[in-house]
């Protein structure tokens, strides 16, 4: 093989600012669902969820700085830049998530019955876990996009806010499903049906720009990018006013919660979630759509 002129390894991917918080993010996420695989313990859905993320973000962590060290990444069909970028913002809310998760439901402060051992690395597990979101929040932190500066469309503002709007959307998919009883009325289903659509464009606005493949578009990728946001924010506002009408008004739904509703297993609930996170992502793309108006797309970093 010819030479490329320049190093085989790139040390700065393990030295680097960056390259130590990943360093930091893998023995976090190893150390954290090893306690919790070792003694710690998991169970039910909760528990599944929470050695799902540290187990999938360690792997994709290790897999990045591999990539990184060796030269790898500029043999893959990816926009790397974004790639990276999208994964640090999506393991920041998943590890985020999970670290709030663990100890609420698997921490206890006496010893029985699950026994004090038990209880111990349950605890040191927690604290690993808030540690490994602190290591990619610092990720993000670093990559973020700054004033000026020319960078890859994920790592601006309105990029890690897709991110997050798509993460939302599947916490509003979760309370769907649990017993939210969208399909009484016809306005409701309007709503999930806004919540479906705004979520599967946003996840190809970030395979379009992970992948690379804005380019190739036959129409204007950043013009489209800034309309589909301003008609996303119409629609989340048309959900914003219908759902809570439908659910809580007391001529469609309760406005307060019933006695007899069993905890966990309650409509009421379930439409509580969903009305809060509704304005949550309103106000996300409303951000968005007012980020988008000052970056410019660069496809090929």
């Amino acid at each position: 093989m010819e030479s490329t002129g320049g190093p085989y390894l790139n040390t700065a991917a393990v030295t680097s600012p960056v390259g130590i918080a990943r360093l930091l993010q893998m023995t976090f996420g190893c150390t954290t669902f090893s306690l919790v695989a070792h003694q710690g313990g998991f169970s039910a859905a909760y528990g599944t969820f929470c050695m799902f993320v540290w187990t999938f973000c360690f792997a994709i962590t290790v897999f990045i700085i591999a990539c990184e060290f060796t030269h790898l990444h500029s043999c893959l069909s990816l926009s790397w830049g974004n790639f990276t970028a999208a994964f640090a913002m999506l393991a920041t809310l998943m590890s985020i998530t999970a670290a709030v998760i663990y100890p609420l439901y698997f921490v206890q402060v006496g010893c029985y019955p699950i026994g004090c051992e038990v209880r111990d690395f349950r605890i040191a597990a927690s604290v690993f876990a808030g540690l490994l979101f602190v290591a990619y929040a610092t990720e993000v932190f670093l990559t973020r996009a700054k004033p000026g500066q020319v960078t890859s469309y994920m790592a601006t503002i309105s990029g890690l806010l897709k991110i997050v709007q798509a993460f939302v959307a599947c916490i509003i998919f979760g309370a769907l499903v649990n017993d939210s009883q969208y399909g009484k009325y016809v306005a409701t289903q309007w709503c999930v049906a806004v919540y479906s659509f705004c979520f599967v464009v946003t996840v190809v606005v970030v395979a379009f720009s992970v992948t690379g493949k804005t380019a190739l578009l036959w129409f204007p990728f950043e013009r489209s990018v800034v309309i589909y946001t301003f008609g996303a924010v119409l629609l989340y506002l048309s959900a914003a006013v219908i759902w809570p009408v439908f659910c809580f008004d007391s001529k469609y739904g309760s406005p307060r919660r019933p006695g007899l509703c069993a905890k966990g297993k309650c409509p009421w609930d379930s439409q509580l979630v969903i009305a809060i996170f509704t304005y949550v992502n309103l106000l996300l793309y409303v951000l968005d759509l007012a980020y988008s108006q000052r970056i410019r797309f660069v496809s090929h970093l």
